[in-house]
C-alpha cells in the first residue's frame, strides 16, 4: 500500500512539473528575421566596416630571429613595427546559415597591401627604415555562434577558425634597399609563420572586443517620459538554413514600474518569405502592453482650457473651429471652461488582417471656471471612441496616427432627459475629433523605436497588418557617416500607410 501511494505521489509530481515547466513558456513580443539577403549584403557592408575599422586598428608589431646562412651571419633580430594595412580585397567571401549552429564565414583569394617600420640587430650590423609587405593567398574560415548573455544581450563567439596566408613578398626602402632586399626572400618564410600563429588570436580578440561593444546596447530604452520599451533577448537565436530568429521580450513598462502586465504574450509565426533583408514582427501583446504602460502612466488623462481648445479647433478644422469654439461659450454662458478627458481603462488594441483599431474608453467632463473659483463640473459622461491606427516607419522609428471612426456617449440615467447636456454631444464629438486626437497624434510621432545594429538604416520598408501582428519588411542600408547610437536613426526610408491595408493572410 505505501509502495503504490509513493508512486502515485511521484507520478503527480512529474506531472506537476511538466505543467509548470510548459505554463512558464515565454513567448516573444517581438521577433527579427535576417534572411540570407542580409548576410549578402553584410558581406559588403562588413568589408566597409572593416576598412573603417582598420585604419584606425593598432596592428602588434611582428617579432622574430632568423639565421642567414648565405651570409654566415648566425642570427638577425627583427622587429616589424607600426603596422598598416593600406589596402586589402577578399573577392572570394561568403557567409552561410549553420542550422541550430551559426553562420560560416569563408573567404579565400585574399589580398593585403601592408606598410611598416622596421628595424634589424645581428653581430655585424643595425638598421632601421621603411618596408611594404604585399600579402596573397589569403584564407580565412570559421563559425560565428549567436547566443545571449544573462541580461539579454547578445553575444558571439568563433569556433572552428582557421586562417592562412600563402605568400609573402617583402620590399625594403631606404639608403640600403638593394642590400637588404637581397635577403628579403629568406625571411618571408619566418614572416609568414609568425603571421599565421597570430591570426587568429587576433580575430579572436576582435570578436571579444566586438562582445564588449554589444554589452553596452541598451536593451531597455526609455521612449518618453512615460514608458521604457524592453528589447533583450529571451533566448538564444534560432538558426535554420535560411534565416537566423532573434526572440526579443517586446514589453513597454511605466517608466517607474517594471512589472510584467497582467498578461502574457501569445505566440505567433512569422510568414515564410525571403525578399527582404529583414523581417520585424510586432505583436499585438507589445501594443497591449505600451496601452496598459500608459493607462498606468495617467498619459491618457488630459485637461484642456478654453484658448487651448479654440487653438486646437483652429487648426484643425478648416475654419469651424472659430464657430464650434463660440458655440460652446454660449452653451456654457461665456464662462471659462476647462475639457478634461480620462481614460477609464487601458485601450482596447486589435490586429486583424488589413485592420489595426484602438478603442479608448474613457470619461469626458466639462467644467466651468470662473476667476474667483474653483473649477465646477457642468456635465460629465462616459465614452468609448473607436480608431483606426495609421503607421508608419521614420528612420528607425514606427510612429502611430489616429483617426476617429466612431463615438458612442453613455449618459448617467439621471442626465438623459437634460436638454443642456444632449446639447453637448456634438460639441463634445467635435472637440474629440478636431482638437483631442490631433493632440494625441502629436505625441505619438515620437514612435516606439526599432531594433537595429549601429550605423544600420531602414530602407524599402513595408507594413502588413496579419491577425495577432503585424509584419514589417524592410532592406537594410550602412552608412558610415551615421553618428548613432546602436537604437534607432533619423528620418529617411519613409512609408506611410493610408487607407486600406495591404494585408495578407500569413503563411
Amino acid at each position: 500500500m505505501h509502495t503504490k501511494i509513493v508512486g502515485v505521489f511521484w507520478r503527480c509530481f512529474f506531472l506537476w512539473n511538466l505543467y509548470t515547466s510548459s505554463a512558464q513558456t515565454i513567448y516573444p513580443g517581438i521577433k527579427a528575421r535576417a534572411t540570407q539577403r542580409a548576410l549578402d549584403y553584410g558581406i559588403q557592408a562588413g568589408m566597409e566596416m572593416i576598412e573603417q575599422m582598420l585604419k584606425e586598428k593598432n596592428i602588434p608589431d611582428l617579432k622574430g630571429s632568423e639565421s642567414l646562412e648565405f651570409l654566415k651571419v648566425d642570427y638577425v633580430n627583427y622587429n616589424f613595427s607600426n603596422i598598416k594595412i593600406n589596402a586589402f580585397s577578399f573577392p572570394n567571401t561568403s557567409l552561410a546559415f549553420v542550422p541550430g549552429v551559426g553562420i560560416k564565414a569563408l573567404t579565400n583569394h585574399g589580398t593585403a597591401n601592408i606598410s611598416t617600420d622596421w628595424e634589424i640587430k645581428s653581430p655585424l650590423f643595425q638598421d632601421t627604415g621603411g618596408a611594404d609587405l604585399f600579402l596573397s593567398g589569403v584564407y580565412f574560415t570559421g563559425i560565428i555562434v549567436l547566443a545571449r548573455n544573462d541580461f539579454g544581450h547578445p553575444i558571439l563567439k568563433l569556433q572552428d577558425c582557421y586562417a592562412q596566408v600563402n605568400h609573402a613578398h617583402v620590399s625594403f626602402s631606404g639608403e640600403l634597399s638593394v642590400l637588404y632586399n637581397s635577403f628579403a626572400e629568406p625571411m618571408e618564410k619566418p614572416i609568414l609563420k609568425n603571421l599565421n600563429e597570430m591570426l587568429c588570436p587576433i580575430i579572436m580578440n576582435e570578436v571579444e572586443a566586438l562582445n564588449a561593444n554589444l554589452s553596452t546596447i541598451e536593451v531597455l530604452t526609455k521612449i518618453d517620459n512615460y514608458t521604457l520599451l524592453d528589447y533583450s533577448l529571451i533566448s538564444s537565436p534560432e538558426i535554420t538554413e535560411n534565416y537566423i530568429n532573434l526572440n526579443l521580450k517586446g514589453v513597454v513598462y511605466p517608466l517607474e514600474d517594471l512589472t510584467d502586465p497582467p498578461f502574457s504574450p501569445v505566440p505567433f509565426v512569422l510568414p515564410e518569405r525571403s525578399d527582404s533583408m529583414l523581417y520585424v514582427g510586432i505583436s499585438e501583446f507589445f501594443f497591449k502592453s505600451a496601452s496598459f504602460a500608459y493607462f498606468t502612466a495617467g498619459a491618457f488623462n488630459v485637461t484642456l482650457s478654453t484658448k487651448e481648445i479654440s487653438n486646437h479647433l483652429v487648426q484643425n478644422s478648416q475654419g469651424v473651429g472659430n464657430v464650434l469654439s463660440r458655440i460652446a461659450e454660449i452653451y456654457i454662458l461665456s464662462q471659462p471652461f476647462l475639457v478634461r478627458v480620462m481614460a477609464t481603462e487601458p485601450p482596447v488594441i486589435s490586429l486583424l488582417p488589413g485592420n489595426f483599431t484602438l478603442d479608448i474608453p474613457a470619461s469626458i467632463m466639462i467644467l466651468t471656471q470662473s476667476k474667483n473659483s474653483t473649477a465646477e463640473a457642468i456635465v460629465s459622461m462616459d465614452f468609448v471612441a473607436s480608431t483606426s491606427v495609421g503607421l508608419v516607419i521614420l528612420g528607425q522609428r514606427l510612429v502611430c496616427s489616429l483617426s476617429l471612426n466612431r463615438f458612442r456617449l453613455s449618459l448617467p440615467e439621471s442626465n438623459r432627459s437634460n436638454i443642456e447636456v444632449l446639447r453637448f454631444e456634438n460639441i463634445l464629438s467635435s472637440i474629440l475629433h478636431f482638437g483631442i486626437l490631433p493632440l494625441a497624434n502629436a505625441k505619438l510621432q515620437q514612435g516606439f523605436p526599432l531594433p537595429n545594429p549601429h550605423k544600420i538604416s531602414f530602407v524599402n520598408s513595408d507594413i502588413e497588418v496579419f491577425e495577432g501582428f503585424l509584419l514589417i519588411s524592410t532592406d537594410l542600408k550602412y552608412e558610415t557617416s551615421l553618428k548613432q547610437q546602436p537604437s534607432f536613426h533619423g528620418w529617411e526610408g519613409l512609408n506611410f500607410i493610408n487607407g486600406q491595408w495591404r494585408g495578407k493572410p500569413a503563411a
